[in-house]
């Protein structure tokens, strides 16, 4: 029986001929990655485990996001834990501030994961790396744990939907927007632990920032991983930058599909998930009764290079709306900085915007934006659960940078092809 290019990626690291769907595995791990919220309780585990060394100095990354810079004296703790465990066991990719960045951002940009990795993260969101052509996925702290002191994790071979893209992204529709089709289309449930294999024609349309927030989201329809096939736009991607060589895997012809999914990518438009989850979609051009008080542009799914141009094409020379909050982050120092170089955050400030250094902040309800009782907001981030972003009576309504800017400039949700 042929496998799916997840299967193949988890046989190879498990050291196995072939795998199935369903079967428990133990797997070689690449790399193994942690936050300031989620290391702090990998630390603790790790401790009581009576562990004495990790596996490799260089193939954990510790990276301090989501409350950082500090915004209080617990961030502050959990933040210095981390400094502690690093400079202990000389953990070489240790990130703080001023060289921080969302890991989800980080990592592929410092070419820290690459194809063919295999790859845990004690963050839901580690399965972007699978745009890149890995397979990489979130586990809990005490799995960290364990896989920063042996190397190695545990996984149940998922069963795989494979998702057909045809066509081409129209103008002011990105991967986001696909996304949220999907998830829209399929649920929130859609895909339990299951990956979800993208292939078809359409790939080559997709530029590697439309792939690394297609596979962000992944875990939002509920997939143990999103993936795309490794092709001349991921070589293109990882030339000069991944830090190791990396292996090209393949999907078998005869692979076993659980459900196949095709998308016309030319019929995509500007999507919008409305309150409470994110496969509550409709299109961006029905929101204009939907008035708002707070825009954020930024987030491991939406904060890149290209989510930056693609706000500040529709911001530049004009003003937000009387009343809205806009908030612009960066992903990394290295976009902070290209921002600057190319005048963005110039514009960006003239437009009534701030401009945040990289953090999660608001995605997450921790701070650089929370929302107060009634308050609406449109945000690029990944979840709009009850309460994900202040308080329970609040509203976010998922988007991409396009719409999110749009939406900033006229006070309610906005195609941005109509501004």
């Amino acid at each position: 029986m042929g496998m799916t290019m997840t299967q193949k990626i988890l046989a190879a690291h498990a050291g196995l001929e072939s795998v199935e769907a369903g079967q428990l595995i133990n797997a070689r791990l690449d790399e193994v990655l942690g936050n300031d919220i989620t290391t702090p309780v990998a630390i603790n585990e790790f401790k009581k485990a009576g562990f004495h060394k990790v596996f490799d100095k260089t193939r954990i990354n510790i990276v301090l996001d989501h409350f950082v810079p500090n915004k209080d004296i617990k961030a502050a703790e959990q933040s210095k834990q981390c400094r502690d465990f690093a400079n202990e066991y000389g953990i070489v990719n240790f990130f703080d501030v001023g060289e921080m960045g969302i890991e989800h951002a980080l990592l592929p940009e410092k070419g820290i994961v690459t194809a063919g990795d295999c790859v845990i993260g004690a963050d839901s969101h580690t399965c972007t790396y699978g745009a890149l052509g890995a397979f990489s996925t979130g586990v809990g702290s005490t799995d960290m744990a364990a896989g920063m002191a042996t190397g190695e994790c545990w996984f149940k071979v998922p069963s795989a939907i494979r998702i057909v893209l045809r066509g081409k992204l129209q103008p002011e529709v990105s991967g986001k927007d696909l996304i949220l089709h999907i998830i829209g289309k399929i649920g929130v449930d859609g895909a339990l632990y299951k990956s979800m294999e993208f292939t078809g024609p359409g790939v080559t349309s997709l530029s590697m920032d439309d792939r690394l927030s297609v596979c962000n989201m992944a875990i939002e329809a509920g997939a143990k991983n999103g993936i795309f096939p490794v092709d001349e736009t991921t070589i293109a991607y990882l030339t000069g930058r991944s830090q190791r060589p990396w292996t090209v895997y393949e999907a078998d012809e005869d692979a076993q599909y659980e459900q196949t999914i095709e998308i016309d990518l030319d019929q995509l438009e500007p999507t919008v998930s409305w309150p409470h989850l994110p496969e509550n979609t409709k299109p961006a051009s029905e929101g204009k009764e939907i008035k708002i008080d707070q825009v954020v542009i930024g987030s491991c799914t939406n904060g890149r290079l290209e989510d930056m141009e693609a706000a500040w094409k529709i911001l530049k020379g004009k003003h937000v709306a009387k009343g809205v909050r806009a908030i612009i982050i960066p992903a990394t120092m290295a976009v902070y900085r290209e921002c600057l170089v190319r005048g963005w955050t110039t514009d960006f400030v003239d437009a009534g915007c701030v401009v945040s250094t990289p953090t999660c902040g608001p995605c997450l309800g921790g701070y650089m934006g929370i929302l107060a009782e009634g308050e609406r907001c449109v945000s690029t981030t990944n979840r709009n659960f009850v309460g994900r972003m202040g308080h329970v009576n609040s509203e976010i309504y998922l988007a991409s940078p396009a719409t999110a800017a749009a939406s900033a400039l006229t006070g309610h949700i906005t195609d941005p092809r109509e501004v």
